[in-house]
């Protein structure tokens, strides 16, 4: 069996710098690591890896890194204690969602947001 335990999730992005920025306003992460075409940052016992999707082709071959205008693939979901305010607080910042806040009938209240190379992430928090 392989271990459960997941390190590190990378996701494959359009522009670098426009990503470093909005990982860094919106999530103000640690930086574990970084270069030209990459950032690693810290979420909690999880690193991200920011790659620019010109260096991730050797990652996945043989099969071809996907454009981001393919549309949305995975929804990476973080547990908050009020999804409205998160959904203030990233106003603020200048972003809005892609959906919600909403109930779901799993027993969670959900907002949706995209990066700059349209990776969605949810917040939600238990209700």
């Amino acid at each position: 069996m392989i271990a459960n335990t997941v390190e590190v999730l990378t996701l494959f992005v359009d522009d670098i710098g426009a990503a470093k920025t909005f990982y860094a306003r919106v999530f103000a992460p640690r930086i574990i690591y970084e270069d030209e075409v990459s950032a690693v940052l810290e979420f909690g016992t999880l690193m991200i890896n920011l790659l620019q999707h010109t260096q991730a082709p050797e990652l996945v071959a043989p099969l071809p890194v996907a454009p981001s205008s393919a549309g949305p693939r995975v929804l990476l979901t973080i547990k908050v204690g009020n999804v409205d305010q998160v959904c203030a607080d990233l106003a603020s910042l200048g972003l809005s969602p892609l959906n919600g806040p909403i109930d779901r009938p799993w027993g969670r209240r959900t907002a949706a947001f995209a990066d700059p190379s349209g990776h969605v992430w949810e917040v939600a928090q238990e209700i």
